[in-house]
């Protein structure tokens, strides 16, 4: 199967429909008798809601009607899905998170109200006549300012502040401190970020009165979860009442995981009008509606002896929680972050301090690498400004502190153990692709000719393959996180892959297919992936966090392992030998020591055809089941090396040349591997140069839309080298690790590491995300200091 099977570079199943535009979108369904919703949102970042009159807009042409808050009175509010406790045991504070706001609203954006009309023009005219008499409150965006003396955003939050946590050992870190030859200390800020995936947000309601169900069709990665928000929270109903199905879906990067509003407020007004309601966003309105990412400040200290030799880092972070809980807002900077603080390195004590903060601002949740790109960033950025003051190499100070390959499994101070890694190798791998040694003669040429050129270097991990469920369930987590797998074998061999696991671009229906390709030993023309039906999956846990191979991909590889066990009964009775002397060899079953074989097929019909069957024995069919909660994280590593030439008389950066070297375990399909590793790398290349979110001090965000907000696009980009060193996962069936975020972890320290080091005749020593040309023009010529905060 080497052809086809793991390892092989197969080309996209999938993309026969995608490039013929025969995908099918959330909205591409139209159902019978549809309506459409447009929601009348806040323009204020904080205000009292004094009354809202409907009377023109349920006058207007074409409408069916207008629900406020009060139409949801008897449905509950949008549950966050993870609970953190603070230090001294206290809890986070969790405000309600009503589906349409009620009597405030805390950011520009939050509903208020939603018309639903005929069409979606005759709803948005309609929209405009809800009129809503607002009291402006004073709102709080700076962190800072909300914790000292910041209007409240919430009653039940006074000081803005929802959780005070700390992970580490304190004292120890301190004893560290004291002994230190040389501390680095750093303050840097990881900028906000809009997901902006290539399809907006869609939902659509329908209830049938006749048996009672709801159905919810969203541009969702995580169809289960939704269901079991919304059955248990929301609705309150039992969640075989509520179908929830996302068909093809065109990216999410993460911000696609939560719950949103948007698709409660269509289940619920679907059964108050009795018709289908359908919402689609457009791109200004995802701007202010879509969870953002990043947004934290940080202050980091490296303490270290007189060799470079870590010693101790410590960190205090303040974390953006925007104006609500999203649904996994409150782990992202806890135990997605802090957790990986110790990176490649054998630093023997860190802490990590977080404070999560309210402000009047669109919640911020999880986004590509979530979590694991702030703790990078910052621990990348603290030890090349570390080995700059010592006079190091910044290679040789990474080398230096490596975890070596005979050290694992490995301990950390933050909480994890990881299984297996070989950093060196990578190290090494882009070293060498980078020719690193080369540079300065290539930094000499650079400034013959006016330009200044630097290089940077990033040694990034990452924990993925998020369960396991018992130690995110002690984390905090409100909901198991393993995976489920259904492997149905039809009487003709042909079969159906049922996963929890759901593609948004990934190219699952193609990786599946390899892995159950390899096992079984038929064409990948015979199988077909289904997911994203709650209707059609036992269940499932979504994906994100580079989840989808490492524990869906693990469940679906155990369940052919169910197949092969119960084929092998069958193929032993239609052989008249004993299941023992009974093996499976390139898709026939063989008795060992005779040329006796029977074709998978074979056994496949008789499965379901069972006139010569051991009844007594085993059931007919053949279809298995599993479900797969890993032992342990899986841990991608790698090294990146990005140099950059910039215009001294613009300040516009170019990135002429970018290496990555990557460990993501056994590589399944390495083609679509790399085509997510250049993903990753553009979306973290975009954070670096060009994104950012900006609100101004009343809460209006000022970057939102794409003449504001700077996303990035091909020519921003040299051609990728990437590279796959392999050290597989010990704990999984399959070797492999996970490879969606590990780009967008890497190459933003990468990136800036490299400008940094171009400018440092200038005396810069860091230089804040994006680094804009309007910076680095102001940096060199003139007012540098005011320019690099």
């Amino acid at each position: 199967m080497t052809d086809q099977g793991i390892g092989a570079s197969v080309r996209r199943k999938e993309d026969l429909r995608f490039i013929k535009g025969r995908g099918k979108y959330t909205d591409d369904i139209v159902l019978q008798d549809m309506s459409y919703a447009a929601i009348v949102r806040s323009p204020h970042a904080h205000a009292k809601i004094n009354r809202i009159d409907t009377s023109a807009a349920r006058a207007a042409p074409g409408v069916v009607g207008v629900l406020t808050a009060d139409d949801f009175a008897a449905f509950g509010g949008l549950p966050c899905g993870w609970q953190v406790t603070g230090k001294n045991e206290q809890p986070m504070i969790e405000p309600k998170h009503p589906i349409l706001a009620e009597g405030k609203v805390r950011h520009v954006g939050d509903p208020v109200a939603v018309v639903i009309a005929e069409s979606r023009a005759q709803a948005r005219d309609a929209a405009e006549l809800v009129e809503i008499d607002y009291e402006p409150l004073p709102a709080v965006v700076d962190m800072r300012s909300a914790l000292e003396d910041g209007a409240s955003v919430h009653d039940e939050a006074g000081d803005n502040l929802c959780y005070d946590w700390e992970l580490g050992d304190r004292e120890a870190v301190e004893a560290a401190f004291r002994k230190a030859d040389h501390v680095t200390t750093l303050e840097l800020i990881n900028n906000r970020l809009v997901p902006n995936a290539m399809e907006p947000r869609c939902a659509i309601g329908d209830f049938d009165d006749a048996s009672g169900e709801h159905t919810l069709y969203t541009s969702s990665q995580n169809p289960h979860v939704i269901r079991l928000l919304m059955g248990a929270f929301v609705l309150q109903i039992p969640e075989h009442k509520l179908r929830v199905y996302s068909p093809d879906v065109g990216g999410g990067f993460g911000s696609k995981i939560y719950h949103y509003a948007e698709e409660a407020i269509v289940t619920v007004a679907a059964k108050v009008l009795g018709r289908p309601v359908k919402w689609t966003s457009d791109r200004t309105e995802a701007f202010i509606s879509d969870a953002h990412g990043r947004d934290h400040v940080t202050k980091v200290e490296l303490a270290m002896d007189k060799e470079g030799r870590f010693l101790a880092l410590r960190e205090q972070t303040l974390a953006n929680m925007g104006a609500y809980l999203s649904t996994f807002a409150p782990s992202i900077p806890t135990y997605l972050h802090a957790t990986l603080l110790a990176g490649q390195y054998t630093t023997p004590a860190i802490l990590a301090e977080v404070k999560a903060v309210f402000t009047n601002t669109v919640p911020v949740d999880a986004y590509r690498g979530a979590g694991r790109p702030e703790a990078t960033y910052l621990l990348e950025r603290v030890i090349d400004l570390a080995a700059d003051e010592m006079g190091m190499d910044p290679v040789e100070i990474r080398r230096k502190n490596f975890i070596q390959p005979d050290q694992f499994p490995y301990a950390t101070p933050v909480a994890l153990t990881y299984d297996t890694g070989d950093y060196e190798a990578t190290l090494t791998a882009a070293l060498k692709a980078a020719d690193w040694d080369g540079f300065e003669a290539r930094r000499e040429e650079a400034k013959r000719k006016g330009k200044l050129r630097g290089i940077g270097i990033a040694c990034y991990i990452e924990a993925c393959g998020i369960a396991p469920s018992n130690i995110a369930g002690a984390l905090g987590a409100r909901a198991g996180l393993y995976e489920c797998a259904t492997v149905r074998v039809n009487p003709t061999g042909s079969i159906q892959v049922m996963t929890g696991s759901h593609s948004h671009g990934q190219g699952h229906e193609t990786t599946f297919a390899q892995v159950v390709a390899d096992r079984l030993g038929i064409g990948l023309d015979q199988i077909d992936i289904v997911h994203g039906d709650t209707n059609k999956i036992p269940f499932g846990m979504g994906t994100y966090g580079s989840r989808s191979i490492a524990v869906g991909g693990a469940a679906l590889s155990n369940a052919c392992d169910k197949i092969v066990n119960k084929a092998t009964k069958i193929a032993a009775h239609l052989m008249e030998a004993s299941a023992d002397d009974v093996v499976f060899e390139n898709g026939s079953f063989k008795v060992t020591g005779t040329d006796k074989q029977v074709a998978f097929g074979d056994v496949a019909l008789t499965a379901y055809v069972p006139h010569n069957y051991p009844l007594d024995e085993l059931e007919p069919g053949l279809e298995e089941t599993a479900f797969y909660d890993p032992k342990n994280f899986t841990f991608p590593a790698g090294t990146y090396v990005c140099e950059v030439e910039i215009e001294p008389q613009t300040g516009a950066v170019e990135i002429v040349s970018f290496h990555a070297s990557d460990d993501f375990g056994n590589v399944i399909n390495p083609m679509i591997v790399e085509g997510q590793v250049h993903g990753g790398l553009a979306q973290g290349i975009g954070q670096a140069l060009l994104e950012n979110t900006v609100y101004d001090n009343e809460g209006q965000l000022v970057s939102g839309t794409y003449m504001d907000y700077c996303m990035p696009r091909a020519y921003n980009f040299p051609n990728f080298t990437v590279d796959h060193q392999v050290t597989a996962c010990t704990h999984n069936p399959l070797g492999v690790k996970g490879c969606g975020e590990a780009g967008a972890i890497g190459s933003p320290p990468a990136v800036i590491n490299a400008i940094v080091d171009a400018l440092k005749d200038y005396g810069v020593s860091h230089i804040d995300m994006p680094a804009t040309p309007a910076k680095i023009w102001r940096i060199v010529n003139g007012g540098m200091a005011a320019a690099a905060e």
